[in-house]
């Protein structure tokens, strides 16, 4: 089956915002009086689920189940999250982000050989586009066939839902694409759309079980720059480029 679409994730797998998104809610904590603080381990936990707006809900129905009886909870989690995207767009518009190595690379060789990009992402349309604007200028957002975020799924990774939106958009099966991602919920929602998954590990997911991942690398790396290949034959390269991942996928 030929290669005609690449569907990259964005946290942590377009560039390393994860961190950027704890601050933000922890922001949003503070600026409310709630006196909750998500550390890096509690986050790492935090991240098996997907959307904001559910992990808050987790974390209080473990931690804060007073917060949960409130008759206004839903409304009170709305407004967590709205300010912690507010937190988030601050740190964007300080243009504290890059792309991991070799997303931008990647990018432009497949759009040079006729392979489509999008985007599936359980983060908010504006967070993504504020982000893609930010690493790749104002038409950033314009190089992707498909921008699939939260606001295209009922439910959020590891159900399929975006991805199928993603596909549906484009026209193709699962077979024809690959996705990049970097979480297990991530791997098992591309998984569920029948999406092959080449894994770029990052530092709140690596260690957790990734098996089922076609490839699994530290970043794809950059010429002058090698990444670090886990899983997956890397041909002699170096690096992840176009041609390593046609081979990959045309293996799957």
């Amino acid at each position: 089956m030929t290669l005609r679409a690449l569907i990259f994730d964005v946290d942590g797998t377009l560039a390393e915002t994860e961190e950027a998104h704890r601050d933000a809610f922890n922001r949003a904590f503070a600026d409310l009086g709630l006196g909750w603080t998500w550390d890096k381990t509690l986050y790492r936990e935090l991240l098996k689920i997907g959307g904001g707006r559910e992990r808050v809900r987790a974390y209080a129905a473990e931690h804060a189940p007073d917060f949960l009886a409130r008759t206004d909870a839903e409304d009170a989690i709305a407004e967590i999250h709205e300010r912690k995207t507010v937190h988030y767009g601050r740190w964007l518009a300080e243009g504290n982000v890059a792309l991991r190595p070799g997303v931008e690379r990647l990018i432009g060789e497949a759009q040079k050989n006729g392979v489509k990009v999008a985007i599936a992402t359980t983060s908010r349309d504006e967070n993504v586009v504020g982000l893609l604007t930010r690493t790749l200028g104002p038409d950033g957002p314009k190089r992707f066939a498909v921008i699939a975020a939260a606001e295209a799924a009922q439910e959020k990774k590891p159900a399929p839902d975006v991805y199928l939106y993603a596909l549906r958009a484009m026209g193709l099966n699962g077979t024809e694409c690959l996705a990049i991602e970097d979480s297990p919920i991530g791997l098992a929602a591309a998984h569920a759309a029948g999406i092959p998954v080449l894994i770029t590990e990052y530092h709140y997911t690596a260690g957790a079980d990734l098996a089922e991942a076609l490839a699994i690398v530290s970043d794809l790396g950059e010429p002058g720059r090698p990444c670090r290949f886990v899983k997956g034959d890397a041909k002699g390269k170096t690096f992840v480029d176009l041609d390593l991942l046609r081979t990959w996928h045309a293996a799957a």
